[in-house]
């Protein structure tokens, strides 16, 4: 039978059980645990007893509340996950990140670093957010996008003929954009915007975002020497 790992500093923990007899290292040498849910969490469909992903320790994620980390994702350092946020896929969170809110991180994203992801934004695919960047609100941050600092990413909500959320942000490729179902480069996005709106009252307001951005991203530096993760 699986043993729980005794937290003797930290509190009651009737949510979940961490499994010896199941065990992964982390990238950097540290030993992670799967979890195993001790009560249903019915808000985001977890029974009592289903497996989930792993973790370090029970400092990783809340003892209580709806936060999950499932699949294959792991949490370790000093990381925390709190709140309904949620971890899946092959998604790592690790040194002092904070994923906190509604928010998701899954794929094989990466949040590290002094990194913040809240509210209900996503980050997702190959994205990394690293540094002291904060992701948060409704933006999704996905491809491979490289985020480090406040200024390689922002969102506006409230745009379009729908009344979406556009987000853009630095990836390897240059400028991306997220916008419902569209993502990919900045170019791509004028392209498809004259293409799809023509003159009209969305496309000059998007013309007006796209500007900005340009603008904004103009004072982007390529860091070489970004402290990403091997």
């Amino acid at each position: 039978m699986n043993a729980q790992i005794e937290q003797t500093d930290a509190p009651e923990n009737t949510k979940y059980e961490l499994l010896t007899t199941d065990t992964v290292k982390s990238w950097n040498g540290r030993t992670l645990y799967r979890i195993r849910a001790l009560v249903a969490i019915a808000a985001i469909g977890v029974a009592a007893g289903d497996l989930g992903g792993y973790i370090e320790k029970q400092d990783n994620l809340q003892v209580y509340g709806n936060a999950w980390v499932y699949g294959n994702a792991q949490v370790f350092g000093d990381a925390w996950v709190c709140g309904n946020a949620q971890v899946y896929g092959n998604a790592q969170v690790y040194g002092n990140a904070r994923v906190f809110g509604n928010a998701q991180v899954f794929g094989d994203a990466r949040v590290f670093g002094n990194a913040r992801v809240s509210g209900n934004a996503w980050v997702c695919g190959n994205a990394q957010v690293f540094g002291d960047a904060q992701v948060y609100g409704n933006a999704r941050v996905s491809g491979n996008a490289r985020v480090s600092l406040n200024i390689h990413f922002g969102w506006m909500s409230h745009v379009g003929s729908e009344d979406g959320t556009l987000t853009w942000y630095r990836a390897k490729e240059g400028i991306q954009v997220n916008r419902g179902c569209f993502h990919g480069t900045l170019e791509a996005f004028e392209n498809a915007v004259s293409e799809t709106h023509g003159d009209n009252q969305s496309a000059k307001e998007y013309r007006c975002l796209i500007n900005f951005i340009k603008l904004r991203s103009s004072s982007w530096v390529n860091e070489e020497t970004d402290q990403e993760a091997a």
